[in-house]
């Protein structure tokens, strides 16, 4: 984000000042500054480190171009100039660990738990930068320190934001970002960032993405439409904001939209507001006669950041007079510097009183994890300061403007969505990164990781308490799980009982559904107990409570251990006549009126035990080379899909003895190893990957043995 005012290097943002778009960097030290200049300034950390190395170990990344020619000069250090047309799925080496596996789910909208929330009105774009251009990780890392989105409940859009004048103008998002995305329903964008002049950008990289070819069309769209279809995302955000254009140049970046939008068999274009009819750079702030021709030409558009209210109201009265729906308008919010500290007229957008004017997009809602002071980003206060900026400062969205200050949480506004819809459906809480991986209870490996492909559907309304008694604590905790990296974690003295909404869902109900709950009592909690609960309606009116039914599942103490209770809800509920749940919970009622100390490691429910997955087809270590430690290495692997149904794939190393180290997962079938470990004595290694369907069934593996 960029105060025109301010000379390069020193942008910040400042309300009411003309802004415009820079990408770069995500990481804490680099996050208010631009990254149009001609090196990729400002990564540090352990996003530095990838990048730095990416010329000279196998790690594969997220890819990146510049539409056609290339800057003068040399690249900095970790970066690597391409032309995206001379790029080819054939020629791509890393093809198979950028291709997303998950499509693009449905999603359906519950009653909302409050009586803000509209549906069917303004929907939520974000625009988030998870690591820089180059160096961005194709398959996660080793390190929990990330931004680990969860809130897909509120998201109708995510770009995937990046793009420099030092790395290349292009980028195309990471597969665990899709992966996670698509699981939630929301589509994912990559970007075409065209930077200003005051930042290296260069008017011939625009006339470069708008070229026709020799036939009339645009090879360069077709290229985008090429990688999209390859790597399984959903469009792209098309920000050209290089200034010195003429008509001519506005009318190719026009047609340009429209071959890209028609020629795309359903890719999704988002225009941001920047050049207009006359190929200058002009942010308006608002839809009008000198942009809305770029508009109808894309699905979406975002609107700069210095929009009024009178402007967004004519936006969205131009929108509708165009044939278009309003909230197909993001009205920008920068909450790159501020977060939920920044000031909005929330009522020129999503008014309490009317109708919501637009739409609106974040502009780096990754704040919450960037803007953490060194040494405290944690998971666990990462997704503290996350659940505040989605749900409100009462972190409760059946109450969301309750001491929330100025700030308007999503969830006061928008109605949340879900894609549970069809059996057998299995979470354990797991939110994609974590400080160790676990399996039935187990740590198999010590080693903190990320990868949001690896992530559960995990419940969209964080967090609905219901009691009588002091509200508990309700969040994600890392210190252990059940498997992945997290569990659920309640945690107070209520004094009576309390019910923890989780998951809207729309299940089929029948006499063989069951649904599985792996839980326990931490220490100092006092004898708790468990109840399911089940709702088989919603509520009549936004804002109203489920009627639950409760089933029992137990009565746990302190030091028992993981413990599972399996509970056949169709046969129970089969007074209730119904054919469909509408939502889960729990009840907790603490012996005594004592300290709660419950954790929840999974949830799944089934119609009927399914058998495993099919083995994989052979595993193979298709390139190899020694770590930066002695007796470590960097391999890449591939295998076969499966033909079962498969939610990802786990690889584990088996260790002498029979005990297995966990390497990592994803949904694809191609996956990179930093750093396998020898084993004392080892002179071969063997590693072994199973696909793992919806219920976390894994099948029996295929296996590869490493000669050292």
């Amino acid at each position: 984000m960029y105060d025109s005012s301010a000379t390069p290097g020193t942008a910040t943002a400042r309300p009411g000042r003309r802004r415009v778009l820079a990408a770069g960097a995500a990481t804490a030290a680099a996050a208010a500054l631009p990254m149009g200049t001609a090196t990729a300034a400002g990564r540090t950390g352990t996003a530095a480190a990838s990048a730095a190395s990416a010329t000279d170990d196998l790690r594969p990344y997220a890819s990146y171009w510049f539409p056609d020619s290339l800057p003068s000069g040399s690249p900095g250090d970790g970066v690597v100039w391409r032309s995206l047309m001379s790029w080819t799925p054939e020629s791509d080496p890393d093809l198979a660990f950028n291709t997303s596996a998950v499509p693009l789910a449905s999603r359906f909208t519950p009653v909302a738990p409050n009586a803000t929330a509209r549906t069917g009105q303004a929907r939520v774009s974000a625009l988030a930068a998870f690591a820089p251009t180059a160096g961005n990780p194709s398959q996660g890392s080793a390190t929990a320190d990330s931004y680990a989105l969860t809130h897909w409940a509120y998201l109708d859009e995510l770009v995937f934001w990046g793009g420099s004048s030092g790395e290349g103008l292009i980028l195309a998002p990471n597969a665990p970002v899709v992966d996670a995305a698509h699981r939630n329903g929301v589509p994912v964008l990559g970007t075409v960032f065209l930077p200003p002049v005051a930042y290296g950008g260069q008017l011939r990289w625009t006339r470069d993405l708008v070229q026709r070819g020799s036939g009339g069309g645009f090879p360069v769209a077709d290229k985008l439409i090429q990688v999209a279809k390859a790597y399984g995302f959903d469009g792209w955000f098309i920000n050209a904001e290089t200034d010195g254009g003429n008509t001519q140049l506005a009318t190719d970046m026009r047609d340009f939209l429209l071959h890209l939008r028609d020629r795309g068999e359903g890719l999704r274009v988002t225009w941001y507001d920047a050049m207009v009819d006359s190929g200058a750079v002009s942010w308006q702030n608002a839809l009008n006669n000198r942009n809305s021709a770029f508009f109808r030409a894309s699905a979406t558009m975002f609107l700069n950041f210095d929009w009024s209210r009178s402007g967004l109201a004519s936006s969205g009265r131009l929108a509708q007079e165009l044939g278009r729906s309003r909230y197909e308008l993001w009205a920008g919010i920068d909450v790159e510097s501020r977060g939920y500290d920044t000031s909005v007229n929330w009522d020129a957008v999503i008014p309490a009183d009317a109708p919501h004017t637009t739409g609106y997009g974040f502009y780096r809602p990754e704040w919450t994890w960037t803007s953490l002071p060194s040494g405290q980003r944690t998971p666990a206060a990462f997704h503290a300061r996350d659940d505040r900026f989605w749900t409100g400062a009462s972190l409760d969205p059946s109450a969301p403007g309750s001491g929330t200050g100025g700030w308007r949480a999503p969830a006061v506004s928008v109605a949340d969505r879900s894609t549970v819809t069809a059996l057998p459906f299995a979470t354990s809480f797991n939110t994609g990164h974590g400080m160790r991986w676990y399996e039935e209870g187990t740590a198999l490996s010590d080693t903190a990781w990320t990868h949001l492909g690896l992530q559960d559907r995990l419940p969209g309304r964080r967090w609905v308490v219901r009691t009588t008694g002091a509200r508990p604590t309700v969040n994600f905790d890392f210190a252990d799980a059940w498997r992945g990296g997290s569990s659920l974690l309640v945690d107070g003295a209520p004094g009576a009982p309390t019910t923890v909404e989780l998951h809207s869902v729309r299940l089929p109900l029948s006499a063989a559904t069951v649904v599985e709950l792996a839980h326990r009592a931490d220490a100092g909690s006092a004898a708790v107990r468990v109840e399911l609960a089940v709702a088989v309606r919603e509520p009549d009116t936004p804002g109203g409570a489920y009627d639950f039914s409760y089933l029992p599942a137990g009565t746990l103490r302190a030091g028992g251990g993981w413990t599972t209770a399996t509970l056949w809800i169709g046969r129970r509920l089969r007074a209730l006549r119904a054919e469909s749940v509408r939502a889960f919970g729990v009840r907790l009622t603490p012996s005594g009126g004592g300290t709660v100390r419950w954790r929840l490691g999974a949830l799944a429910v089934r119609d009927a035990a399914a058998g495993a997955p099919d083995t994989p087809g052979p595993l193979t270590v298709t390139a190899s080379r020694p770590g930066g430690e002695t007796g470590t290495a960097a391999l890449r692997l591939s295998w076969g899909r499966s033909s079962g149904a498969v939610r990802h794939y786990e690889l584990h190393q088996v260790l002498p003895g029979g005990g297995r180290r966990f390497l990592g997962g994803t949904c694809g079938t191609a996956f990179y190893v930093p750093a396998l470990r020898r084993a004392e004595g080892e002179r071969a290694s063997r590693i072994e990957v199973r696909a793992v369907d919806e219920l976390f069934t894994p099948s029996p593996p295929s296996a590869v043995s490493f000669t050292w």
